[in-house]
Parts: C-alpha cells; sequence; structure tokens
C-alpha cells in the first residue's frame, strides 16, 4: 500500500516538475516577448493558462500512475510509459523553444510533434488502462487548441 502510495505521488510529481521548469523557462518572455505579438481572437486571458496547465499535469499523472499499477514489468506498460516520457519531453521543450528561444516556428514544429506523441500516448495508455486513456483526452485537446493558437501566431506574426 505504502509502494502505491509513493508511486502515485512521483507519478503526479514528475510531470507537475516539467511543467516548474516549462514556467521558468517562460517566465521573462511572458511579460517581455509575448506581450508584443499580435494574437488571434481566440488567445485565452494570460490567468488561465497556469491552472490549466496544473490540472493536466496532475491529470497526466494520475493517469500514468494507473498504467503503472497495470505491472511495470509488462511490455505493454513500458511501451505506454516510454511513449507518455517522449510526450513529457516535448510538452517541456515547447515551452523552450517558444518562449525560451522565442522562436514561434520552431515552437510550432515542436508541438505538433507533441501532438503526435501524445496520440500515441493516449492509444498506449488506453490499451492498459482504459480510465487512464479517457484522462488524457482533455490534454489532447487544450494542446490541440494551443497547436492552432501556436499556429496563428505564426500566421499574425511571421516566420
Amino acid at each position: 500500500m505504502v509502494r502505491r502510495i509513493v508511486a502515485f505521488v512521483v507519478a503526479v510529481l514528475i510531470p507537475e516538475a516539467v511543467g516548474a521548469v516549462a514556467a521558468v523557462a517562460t517566465q521573462s518572455s511572458v511579460t517581455t516577448w509575448y506581450p508584443t505579438l499580435t494574437k488571434p481572437w481566440f488567445t485565452p486571458p494570460d490567468v488561465v493558462f497556469a491552472p490549466v496547465w496544473i490540472s493536466l499535469y496532475a491529470i497526466m499523472g494520475i493517469a500514468s500512475w494507473l498504467v503503472w499499477t497495470r505491472g511495470p514489468r509488462r511490455a505493454t506498460v513500458q511501451m505506454a510509459l516510454a511513449a507518455y516520457a517522449i510526450q513529457l519531453v516535448l510538452n517541456g521543450a515547447w515551452s523552450i523553444v517558444f518562449f525560451g528561444f522565442q522562436s514561434i516556428g520552431g515552437g510550432l514544429i515542436v508541438i505538433l510533434l507533441l501532438l503526435i506523441a501524445l496520440g500515441v500516448t493516449l492509444r498506449r495508455f488506453r490499451q492498459c488502462h482504459r480510465w487512464a486513456g479517457w484522462l488524457l483526452w482533455p490534454y489532447l485537446a487544450w494542446v490541440a487548441y494551443a497547436t492552432a493558437l501556436n499556429a496563428a501566431l505564426l500566421w499574425l506574426n511571421g516566420w
């Protein structure tokens, strides 16, 4: 029981840590560079981003824990968690590329890769644990929305 609780806490903390690193990468650009960009009409208010991402990272962690409970030595679980790790790296990389390097085009490339990796992760999670797959749908929807936003920013602000 203690092992499961520790695994749950670690599973939630891992994506939250990625979010914390992403927040550090975005901090200066959010107040200097990003406000200067021409934004599409469907850009949400800045106050929306932090609560949404904190919630999504927690949900991702719960989903990964559910997959882990199916047996971390099983090949299907290992493949699902490997896909999850790849998409998590891409998630963090997007913030570094888009905000840290202030590259809208580079961000679009990374987020498109993230969208693909997330689709693979969702499918693999669903194979291991039905609810783990369902839990990733809000994240997939948000990343699809963020991809459209990134593409619109590129269109409106040039390459």
